[in-house]
């Protein structure tokens, strides 16, 4: 069993089966030793979970399990780009974190901690990444966050 695939075990974290693109794009691009990942949502086992407005319809600990949830759902986009072979990740290069959020909140950085916390758990150093978190007014079909993300890979 690769490293990954056993930390993700010690983890408890099973990767969701994910739904093909819902739009006019591609789910993942690779371009040289990068691989670029489209933004994922918190769908949890195929349902669309976590929607509403942190700071309102949710909290910040609810927040920061929506970007947790979304961080699996990243971890499986990347292990379908790398035929299952997490192992092939270098590093994570670029974590982007938006989230819906009501005007005058200003803790989205400890929102998208939950993806950041889940990315540097399965691949330790190779998980820590440059960052970016923002407030978003809306987010497709009323999610509380989004992240995309770049990794360098191998092979």
């Amino acid at each position: 069993m690769s490293t990954i695939a056993t930390r993700l075990e010690e983890l408890n974290i099973r990767l969701p089966r994910l739904a093909p693109a819902s739009g006019t794009y591609v789910p993942h691009r690779r371009v040289g030793s990068l691989l670029f990942v489209s933004g994922q949502v918190p769908r949890v086992d195929g349902v669309d979970a976590f929607i509403g407005v942190v700071g309102d319809t949710m909290t910040l600990e609810e927040g920061y399990d929506a970007a947790r949830a979304a961080g699996i759902n990243l971890i499986a986009r990347v292990a379908l780009a790398l035929d299952g072979d997490l192992d092939r990740v270098a590093s994570c290069v670029q974590l982007r974190g938006f989230v819906n959020a009501v005007p005058g909140f200003q803790k989205h950085p400890a929102v998208i901690d939950g993806a950041s916390d889940l990315l540097v758990a399965v691949f330790g150093e190779k998980g820590q990444h440059c960052r970016t978190a923002l407030g978003a007014g809306s987010l497709p079909r009323g999610f509380a966050v989004e992240i995309d993300a770049i990794f360098e890979v191998e092979g």
